[in-house]
């Protein structure tokens, strides 16, 4: 029991460790956004990113050996794990538009 809690604990401090640079990649975004909008993404939204990054990490762990097999680890990566911590850990309070579409739209 005590080995499942710390393989557990060792897997999030990895995964934690891992998006550290996320962070220091984070823009402003010059956006409107109102309080019930900034509320609901604070608590209902950022947890359930937070869930759907640890449940994506799981699943791309388990389906390495075949996403390795078939050559595309970087698509799955990128689709399990990466997206939805952009979207939880980058994205503004209260942004509708993720950060790559936030860049897509000033670079133009």
């Amino acid at each position: 029991m005590k080995q499942t809690m710390a393989s557990r604990l060792c897997a999030v401090l990895l995964g934690v460790t891992l998006l550290t640079p996320w962070f220091a990649h984070a823009q402003t975004v010059e956006q409107d956004n109102s309080f019930l909008a900034m509320t609901g993404d604070l608590l209902i939204a950022r947890p359930l990113g937070l869930l759907a990054t640890v449940a994506g990490a799981a699943v791309f762990l388990v389906s390495l050996p075949f996403t390795a097999a078939g050559g595309n680890v970087a698509e799955a990566g990128q689709t399990l794990v990466v997206g939805p911590a952009e979207a939880t850990f980058v994205r503004c309070l209260g942004c509708t538009t993720g950060r790559g579409q936030h860049q897509a739209e000033s670079a133009n």
